[in-house]
């Protein structure tokens, strides 16, 4: 069973300490939940990691736990065979005892796209929304993060990111719990939020960036990454069905329109800071993520559309600040 007592003593003081009003049922509720699907099988993969612990850390330009020469190259086999039980891995890459975890994505150069734009996260604390395994919420430790707190409902995301916390030897400042951001009361206690990859997949987008807002103390940092498209303060994109084979793509809004909701919904400081077409170098399938990818989802005929019809997948950064007087809106 995975425990999040640590997490709760880490938060029992402090402005995110009424938190535990909630969640200790609704995590409670979870593992309930998962106890008959594939959680059981993934915890005892992780059971026997307990015994591989990285002398060396990196956080700074990469993730990486542990040289190669840490380990035997049987020991190293077998953690490598152990990590591929939580095959597909999306979001990377890591770099573990000299094992590269290739993942679909190249999440690193998102992080590089974003990381020069951001305020200082030294001593923040942090949420990052849909987070995947929590890749980069090692990259936020890296930049000096006083807490790193990741949500995703995803049991096998939970699992990734217990795998690597336990080769980094449990590091008390990042933690991932298993939710959506529906589940959260408005704690309005994070310095920074993140939301990267997330608005797009949800029903209501409005409701959204108000639920990414409410995390926020006043004052505080949203970095929101999305699919875009092209146009006006008007124009965005509702698919009839599928959007690059993906069922659940519900609004794509231009940049333009996505920062008038974000002034709508209570943010001040709004600016694009990036604007990019999704690469096949970007996401692609590996040896650690075997389905298909970006290459599969795209008119082979036409790389620019795609299998819909609809413009190839283009992503934005946007960050906006909080305003103080935003409440009740």
């Amino acid at each position: 069973m995975i425990d999040f007592g640590d997490f709760y003593q880490r938060i029992a003081k402090g402005p995110l300490s009424h938190w535990l009003n909630t969640l200790p049922a609704q995590l409670h509720a979870w593992q309930h939940e998962q106890a008959h699907g594939d959680l059981p099988r993934w915890q005892r993969v992780l059971a026997k990691l307990e015994g591989y612990q990285a002398k060396h850390i990196n956080l700074g330009d990469r993730v990486e736990l542990g040289l190669a020469e840490e380990l035997s190259a049987g020991e190293r086999a077998k953690l490598e065979n152990l990590l591929q039980h939580f095959h597909p891995w999306r979001k990377g890459p890591y770099h573990l005892f000299g094992i590269h975890v290739d993942t679909e994505w190249r999440s690193d150069w998102k992080w590089e796209r974003v990381k020069p734009h951001l305020s200082p996260l030294a001593g923040r604390r942090i949420l990052d929304v849909g987070c995947g395994n929590g890749y980069h919420l090692w990259r936020m430790l890296g930049e000096g993060a006083e807490l790193a707190v990741g949500i995703d409902p995803a049991a096998l995301f939970l699992c990734q990111f217990a795998a690597i916390k336990q080769l980094a030897g449990q590091d008390p400042r990042i933690h991932l719990l298993p939710l959506g951001i529906e589940a959260l009361p408005a704690l309005e206690a994070f310095d920074t939020v993140f939301s990267m990859g997330v608005l797009y997949h949800r029903r209501s987008p409005i409701d959204h960036l108000l639920q990414l807002r409410d995390q926020l103390r006043d004052g505080g940092e949203l970095v929101l990454e999305t699919l875009v498209v092209d146009g006006g303060p008007n124009e965005v994109l509702v698919p009839a069905d599928r959007y690059a084979q993906m069922r659940n793509v519900w609004f794509i809004p231009s940049s333009a329109a996505l920062c008038l909701w974000l002034e709508k919904c209570g943010f001040e400081e709004v600016r694009v800071v990036d604007e990019c077409v999704t690469t096949l170098e970007e996401q692609r399938s590996t040896p650690w993520m075997r389905n298909d990818s970006l290459v599969d989802f795209l008119d082979p005929n036409n790389r620019s559309l795609t299998l819909e019809g609809y413009s190839a997948p283009k992503r934005a950064v946007i960050l906006a600040t909080k305003r103080t007087d935003s409440q009740g809106l």
